[in-house]
């Protein structure tokens, strides 16, 4: 049987690309009785008449999935930031590394519009920028206008799939089209009432970019939650927290009411920064405030 990697889902419909020919495929009952539903990012075999009529068979093993956006066996999430409309925001940032990390995917850092603010403005940022390269972040500071760091970002992509992800109106699809006017992706400013971007992007689809690249541009959301992961994972999501846990007097130390731990001792010499801390405060009481999954 063939196989392929499915770029697109719409309307119960996927679409395999196999030897660079798309064959739009079905899913099999098989799928819902086993509670298996084909992803954007699966490999999967199937079998066709044509390409109008194929149908998925198989959904092979995946290395990770995300479920906003839904989407599986992604290499690197580009965290696409704007430096104003809307405004940059370090703890909606924290939201989506965590997430990010809780899924052993890499992470990458990609500020946006910074041709829309102040000199001034720009010096914070770029503060902010290395405080998370401290971390171990790849940061790329960017402007679809100017194309300042649009040379930068795109070896990122080379023969990875990446999912472009971020706050409506940040500037995602703006960015895709920068990088490859050919896309003609569709973009939209930001609601002068709302303060934040319509939903331009409506389904999640893998568009091919050089060097057997793959980016998806997936719908904007302005909120995350954090409903797989457990209180003892968290802590491995903020890698300076991570490296410093063997230190902890405590094995399995929190880094919230315990003595002789080195993550809050750190904080306390200046070493992570107070808003790290304070975002994995309210991460940590957010989980632990979860309801009981049944």
């Amino acid at each position: 049987m063939p196989e392929g990697k499915i770029i697109k889902a719409l309307s119960g419909f996927y679409y395999v690309l196999n030897n660079d020919e798309i064959t739009q495929c079905r899913g099999r009952g098989v799928f819902r009785k086993n509670k298996v539903t084909p992803l954007v990012g699966d490999y999967v075999s199937f079998q066709s008449e044509n390409e109008q009529e194929g149908y998925i068979l198989e959904v092979f093993e995946r290395k990770n999935e995300l479920v906003r956006p839904p989407i599986a066996n992604v290499d690197q999430a580009i965290l696409v930031f704007s430096a104003a409309e809307p405004d940059f925001s370090t703890a909606l940032l924290d939201r989506f590394l965590v997430l990010v990390e809780s899924k052993n995917i890499e992470p990458l850092i990609c500020i946006t519009k910074i041709d829309l603010v102040s000199e001034t403005e720009l010096e914070k940022i770029k503060d902010y920028a290395e405080q998370y390269r401290s971390f171990g972040y790849e940061v790329i500071m960017t402007s679809s206008e100017t194309e300042e760091g649009l040379s930068a970002l795109k070896p990122h992509l080379a023969g990875k799939i990446s999912v472009f992800a971020g706050q409506s109106g940040v500037g995602k699809s703006s960015l895709l089209n920068a990088m490859n006017p050919e896309l003609e992706l569709k973009t939209s400013n930001i609601s002068t009432h709302l303060g934040r971007g319509k939903h331009t992007t409506r389904h999640v689809e893998l568009i091919e970019v050089e060097d057997d690249g793959f980016v998806a541009d997936t719908p904007g959301f302005s909120s995350l939650e954090f409903s797989e992961l457990e209180l003892e994972e968290l802590s491995s999501c903020f890698p300076e927290m991570a490296e410093r846990s063997d230190e902890c007097k405590f094995r399995g130390c929190f880094h919230i009411n315990e003595p002789k731990c080195a993550v809050k001792k750190a904080v306390d010499d200046g070493e992570i920064p107070d808003y790290r801390y304070t975002h994995y405060q309210q991460f940590y009481d957010e989980i632990k405030d979860r309801k009981p999954r049944y």
